[in-house]
């Protein structure tokens, strides 16, 4: 293959250290292209990163919505806005990523516009796959991707990469915070972009007001609500953006916290919708909303545009505006935006304590 590096630049804000991320990670992508001897490129994406991820994040909290950038940036910036720069561009053919995960084709590119389509598909290391954040990418794109670490574990990786001569690299830590923003005190981070709004915490089985707060969009479902005073801890169960009030129940396994069914927006289909789905039937498949978190089975309808999901069991702290990733044995069908959840086994069980 006659490769290209390509490196592209999404923020210019110093992280709270003090210290820029985009020029550590810029010196390691000069070491690399240096050490394998092939060209470096560079492409500033910061207005477009600001517009159609982090600009839609904020909107989202303040919505009272916990949105997934990551998700999103895939979706609009790496293998949207990146991927057609190195195509029409650079004149490159492929984009090859160091993404987890792996595709139908391999690396036999498939001409774009395919009517079979290629699948996304989980990577051989369970632990490191991230089809998860690669849920949304479109069709196109998948036929121009190639994942090479894909069909290795993380421990063959650093051999592969020590063996190169990226020790450097390879003892670097790993990226844990928001896709090309960093890891950040999240509480100090979005008040810079988004206006306090106080309002109140109250208990989901008394109505009583618990504690006050500075506003919704410091707050996620299933997440501890730090209320000075109360003897047992509170957790997240509902928030409500027009009043300002947040639900909390007593202790992080309350019923309130869990629920078995939800609703999402339009979801998009790697590959296309199941043939049952068109012929407005259940299809049953595997899903998680939560990367890393393990598959749960779940059976899935046509609802108003969207989906209805309904899960063999309850589960914790489903949230509106996280992506619900769908799955058939290891191939990742897409996702869809959760949109609202279900009545919750508290609701659900409350004529029985009448």
């Amino acid at each position: 293959y006659d490769v290209t590096g390509l490196f592209m630049k999404n923020w210019d804000v110093a992280d709270e250290t003090g210290q820029c991320s985009f020029d550590q990670d810029l010196e390691d992508a000069e070491l690399v292209c240096k050490t394998l001897n092939i060209e470096l490129h560079q492409v500033n994406f910061v207005k477009q990163y600001w517009n159609l991820v982090f600009s839609e994040m904020v909107k989202d909290y303040q919505k009272g919505i916990t949105p997934n950038p990551d998700v999103l940036c895939n979706k609009l910036i790496k293998f949207d806005a990146f991927l057609r720069h190195a195509v029409e561009n650079l004149g490159g053919e492929a984009l090859a990523t160091g993404h987890y995960a792996r595709t139908s084709a391999g690396f036999d590119l498939q001409p774009v516009g395919e009517n079979s389509g290629v699948k996304l598909l989980k990577a051989v290391d369970c632990i490191k796959d991230q089809t998860f954040f690669l849920s949304q990418i479109p069709q196109s794109a998948l036929q121009r991707t190639v994942f090479p670490l894909g069909e290795f574990t993380k421990d063959v990786t650093k051999t592969i990469a020590l063996e190169a001569g990226f020790e450097k690299i390879v003892q670097k830590k790993e990226s844990m915070g928001i896709c090309f923003i960093g890891s950040r005190q999240f509480r100090k981070f979005i008040e810079e972009y988004t206006e306090p709004t106080p309002g109140k915490f109250i208990d989901v089985e008394t109505g009583k007001i618990v504690g006050e707060h500075k506003g919704v969009h410091y707050w996620t479902v299933g997440q501890r609500a730090l209320i000075a005073g109360l003897k047992q801890a509170c957790f997240i169960v509902s928030k409500d953006v027009r009043t300002q009030d947040i639900i909390v129940a007593s202790g992080t396994d309350h019923p309130a916290l869990y629920c078995q069914t939800f609703v999402t927006e339009p979801p998009h289909w790697i590959c296309g919708p199941p043939q049952a789905l068109i012929d407005m039937e259940t299809v049953h498949v595997d899903f998680r909303f939560q990367h890393g978190h393990p598959l749960v089975p779940c059976s899935i309808t046509m609802s108003d545009g969207g989906l209805g999901v309904e899960l063999q069991h309850p589960m914790r702290a489903i949230t509106p505006g996280q992506y619900a990733v769908f799955y058939h044995h290891d191939e990742c069908l897409g996702s869809a935006r959760i949109l609202n959840t279900g009545p919750s086994s508290f609701t659900l069980t409350a004529h029985y304590r009448m």
